[in-house]
């Protein structure tokens, strides 16, 4: 299954969004801890978990990549490439949970994981300059390295107490979110529809208001804002248009993609415990309680038919011969 020939099952880096998903629900059951109490041992639990998950991803992506030659195009794939970032990404939520337990062991994961999501922002925004990428090369996916990392990171360093390194970040990922969304966005509404196994990233167009929602009420000691209520507003509009969607996501087969619903999802049922907790909602525990079982059961049941998948060597979709990586403009 790592051959890359016609008819093969290459294993690309969106396999990523498993681990990434789960460090979503794992970061909902965390903060649903801190502003009302619910037990923490279901996030305990979850983070390892997440951990055992990536390691696997990892071994099983990077064999593939090895044995099959891409070391040196992974990074220039036009359509993957930017899932190379959630390699980093997950690490980032590990070394934040692992400080609760080791402070400097954590701190050291997440300063390295934060470093390498940097570097690798950096490469493919370069990449992308000057690489001959048309406007039908782009999908939401591009949001991880740069917007997905910076915001993430915000909220990380905002969590383990270093306010202007996340404020540094939540500018860097705030300001690449206006730049890229705008292209994005342009891409969706003008260009040809995206390929159907690709069509779950447009929920990722979700996750740039609610994760740097969730940032903010790091930095900001879990106030409401002027700029919590924006971001809240431009989230709400997100989700709703996602309910438009619902029948073009149930046209697309069931496949690592679906994952891309994980993360995006879980951040905005997050950014709710948050909001829940900070205006002081009546009976906010229980509603605390509906959406952790939700967003549980929405998880378990993308996990349930992903064993089943990877038990018949079914999980990932049968690659096309190849597709041409974009030229490189001459500089």
């Amino acid at each position: 299954m790592t051959s890359n020939g016609a008819g093969s099952r290459r294993v690309t880096p969106n396999v990523f969004a498993v681990p990434l998903g789960f460090c979503g629900l794992a970061q909902c059951w965390t903060t649903a801890h801190a502003v009302s109490g619910t037990p923490q041992w279901p996030a305990s639990t979850l983070w390892i978990v997440t951990a055992v998950v990536w390691v696997a991803s990892l071994i099983w992506y990077g064999r593939d990549v090895v044995h099959g030659g891409r070391l040196r195009t992974e990074l220039k794939d036009a359509v993957f490439a930017p899932f190379t970032a959630v390699i980093a990404i997950v690490p980032m939520f590990l070394g934040v949970a692992l400080a609760g337990h080791a402070r400097r062991t954590g701190e050291i994961v997440f300063g390295i994981a934060l470093a390498l999501t940097v570097a690798i922002g950096a490469w493919l925004a370069g990449e992308w300059i000057i690489a001959d990428f048309q406007l039908a090369h782009w999908h939401p996916g591009y949001f991880l390295p740069t917007v997905g990392g910076g915001l993430i990171g915000a909220g990380g360093s905002a969590a383990l107490g270093h306010r202007t390194l996340a404020m540094t970040m939540f500018g860097y990922g705030v300001i690449c979110w206006l730049l890229l969304g705008a292209i994005i966005l342009a891409r969706l509404v003008t260009a040809p529809a995206l390929p159907v196994p690709l069509r779950p990233t447009i929920a990722i167009e979700v996750a740039p208001p609610v994760v740097a929602g969730n940032a903010w009420f790091l930095l900001d000691g879990g106030r409401i804002d002027a700029v919590a209520a924006g971001l809240a507003g431009y989230a709400i509009l997100m989700v709703l248009v996602q309910i438009r969607l619902i029948p073009v996501y149930r046209r697309v087969p069931f496949g690592p993609g679906w994952w891309a619903f994980s993360f995006s999802y879980a951040a905005a049922f997050t950014l709710a415990v948050n909001w829940l907790g900070a205006g002081r909602v009546p009976g906010a525990g229980g509603w605390t309680a509906v959406l952790l079982a939700v967003l549980t059961l929405g998880i378990a049941a993308l996990t349930v038919p992903t064993v089943r998948r990877l038990a018949r060597g079914t999980y990932l979709p049968v690659a096309a011969a190849g597709h041409p990586a974009p030229a490189v403009r001459a500089g």
